[in-house]
């Protein structure tokens, strides 16, 4: 059986070039290569070439533990921190129910 390919979306693929970008970039500001990384992410150099172009498959994990070793996880605590449309959402919802007082 053939394994089915995961797609992602155009702008979705965009960000995590950009990303990817990113990484490569910092680890070349160190003068660290694929291998250093690599290895002291716990990942293979062909996962690093991966994370660099912005592979959609590549896990969460990979990336994190390459930023890590960046010293860039506190990048990583900033995705999705600033919930605004989720707030807002949240906001537009609330309603205050008034509660019967308790009876003992």
């Amino acid at each position: 059986m053939a394994k089915q390919q995961s797609k992602i979306l155009p702008k979705l693929q965009e960000i995590l070039y950009v990303v990817g970008e990113n990484i490569k970039l910092a680890r070349l500001r160190r003068k660290l290569s694929l291998e250093q990384v690599a290895e002291r992410a716990g990942i293979s150099r062909s996962t690093l070439i991966l994370i660099e172009k912005g592979t959609h498959t590549v896990s969460m994990g990979a990336y994190l533990h390459t930023m890590f070793v960046l010293r860039l996880q506190d990048d990583f605590r900033k995705l999705a921190s600033d919930d605004e449309l989720g707030r807002k959402l949240q906001d537009a919802q609330l309603v205050v129910k008034k509660r019967a007082p308790k009876t003992t």
